[in-house]
């Protein structure tokens, strides 16, 4: 039961600094509205609700992460993106998310 919430919530230990620097791209799928109060510089915003018409604009070669508020919406991202053939890690929350990308 815990190995099925790590995989869920991605728990397990993935350093996301290099998935950066090596061309990952990180989608934020809070609402404009909460992206704009806060955000890491360079994401996508691309509303959880919006993910299946806008993926489409996403590069395919490219790792995803994703993140928002709490990790719940980033974690259902991430499924939706690798049911359409994206590498995808949910980020979680994206305040701890920019921290583990200074680190």
């Amino acid at each position: 039961m815990i190995d099925f919430f790590k995989k869920l919530f991605g728990k397990n230990k993935v350093d996301y600094k290099a998935l950066v620097e090596n061309g990952a791209q990180i989608i934020d799928v809070r609402t404009p509205a909460e992206f704009s109060n806060g955000n890491i510089r360079f994401s996508k915003n691309i509303p959880l609700q919006e993910l299946a018409a806008e993926m489409k604009k996403l590069d395919l070669k490219k790792p995803i992460i994703t993140c928002c508020a709490s990790g719940m919406r980033s974690a259902s991202a991430k499924i939706i993106f690798e049911q359409n053939g994206f590498e995808a890690y949910n980020g979680g929350n994206w305040k701890s998310l920019e921290n583990k990308l200074k680190g």
